[in-house]
């Protein structure tokens, strides 16, 4: 017989730090070890002597927070709200441009720096929604997903002994990436509930020494959007410090109740040292199709760019085009895809707090961040989500599992960009699954 499913989760999680963690609670037999290819026994004995070691940012490195718990909503056959994936794909009409794309041609290598048609959609969406003048030309970049324009930037911004400030909570791919330029993170963190930005601590972490700071916003997992006052101050700093500003603004256009986006670019003085970067998969719900695009001055895209054309080069010119007419969508798209997905979250927020859950408020994003003192669901958030996963059937994601040391461990994430009848599913099972538990206990 081969391997099941579960040794194919444990082997996958096998040797990291996250996984080891998980392990732990979730009752996967595991131990920090390196995973290596099976060896005689006297290959083992002397394989520090036969193989060099390999790159040690990545050796041994955590198994995504996302990709684990996906794995193990699949294992325990759970409705996932861990990973922030909408369940439904996007518009139809995009989708059959690309198609009719792909079948009209040419699907050879596109221009390096991206089609000019989504390099011009891109300038003209920078100036409808921000008032920025961007040169197609020049200052637009795409790539393949806004992970490798993350990897692009920081790749060629960042040398071996540079500072960037971080904020914590990170998305998990930003520290690896610092790491594997040389760069030495210098992290700051916001904590829930309110997710405020200290001052002073911000001050602190910017010194001669700082190349770069990394910002997300909208934020993920805080649904925080920075306010102008915090965008003010880390433009301020940037300026005083000469650093650049790397802007991870996938959530740009998935903003709630009256709050809006504003790129740290259109600050004084931020222009010339700023790249802002953009995701289709976010803003057309078509994670899958990888496409991302940076906005830039020329200056700061020239050696980003270099980065690109020799990690991927290019992206499929069949969704290039497809994107390029979805950027030009009138207003009620962008207006219609908030609002529906503001109904989600008050849906999702409604049901968990009636359950017991401290809902926090939600400003953008897929993602729910809730409190769980009090609702029996262990003694931090690792054990909480490892109840939910394998007892309730429902996969959230742990909070602390986005920061490093002395992590906070009474807060969750559940992810709302789901059908309806998805959400209703999950509720309903937590409701039984607490009840019972409540009952039982009594």
């Amino acid at each position: 017989m081969g391997p099941t499913y579960a040794d194919s989760v444990q082997n996958h999680l096998k040797g990291t730090a996250l996984g080891c963690q998980i392990s732990a609670v979730f009752g996967l037999p595991m131990k920090a070890s390196t995973v290596r290819p099976i060896q005689t026994k006297q290959a083992e004995a002397n394989i520090g002597d036969i193989m060099k070691s390999t790159n040690p940012v990545f050796t041994g490195i955590q198994t995504t927070v996302f990709e684990t718990m996906s794995r193990l909503a699949m294992a325990h056959g759970a409705v996932n709200l861990g990973q922030g994936f909408p369940d439904v794909d996007g518009p139809e009409d995009i989708r059959e441009t690309a198609a009719k794309a792909l079948m009209d041609g040419p699907n050879q290598y596109p221009p390096m720096l991206g089609l000019p048609e989504l390099r011009q959609a891109v300038s003209d969406a920078n100036k409808r929604f921000y008032g920025l003048e961007i040169d197609p030309q020049t200052e637009v970049l795409v790539t393949s997903g806004a992970t490798e324009a993350l990897s692009d930037a920081i790749m060629s911004l960042v040398s071996p002994g540079d500072e960037v400030v971080l904020i914590e909570p990170l998305y998990d791919c930003y520290l690896p990436l610092v790491e594997r330029a040389g760069g030495i993170a210098v992290r700051i963190r916001v904590t829930p509930p309110h997710w405020q930005l200290d001052e002073d601590a911000l001050k602190a972490a910017f010194s001669d020494k700082t190349k770069a700071v990394l910002i997300n916003n909208p934020m993920n997992p805080t649904a925080k959007v920075f306010s102008d006052a915090e965008l003010g101050l880390i433009a301020d700093l940037c300026k005083q410090h000469d650093a650049y500003a790397i802007c991870d603004e996938v959530y740009e256009h998935l903003v709630f109740d009256g709050h809006k986006h504003q790129p740290l670019m259109t600050f004084d003085g931020m222009r010339e040292r700023t790249i802002r970067i953009g995701s289709a998969g976010k803003t057309f719900s078509l994670t899958g199709w990888k496409v991302g695009y940076i906005t830039g001055p020329a200056s700061m895209l020239d050696p980003i760019a270099k980065a690109h054309q020799w990690t991927t080069f290019t992206t499929p010119p069949n969704l290039q085009k497809a994107v390029a007419y979805g950027i030009g969508k009138d207003d009620s798209y962008y207006q219609g895809l908030a609002d529906d997905l503001s109904a989600k979250r008050d849906r999702m927020a409604k049901g968990l707090s009636a359950l017991g859950f401290e809902v926090l408020p939600c400003a953008a994003t897929y993602f729910l961040t809730c409190g769980i003192t009090g609702t029996g669901l262990g003694d931090n958030d690792v054990e909480a989500c490892e109840i939910l996963v394998k007892e309730a059937g429902v996969a959230a994601v742990p909070v602390s599992a986005f920061y490093g040391s002395d992590a906070p461990t009474s807060f969750i994430r559940f992810c709302f960009c789901k059908q309806d009848a998805v959400i209703d599913e999950a509720l309903e099972q937590l409701s039984r699954f607490l009840t019972a538990a409540r009952a039982e206990s009594a």
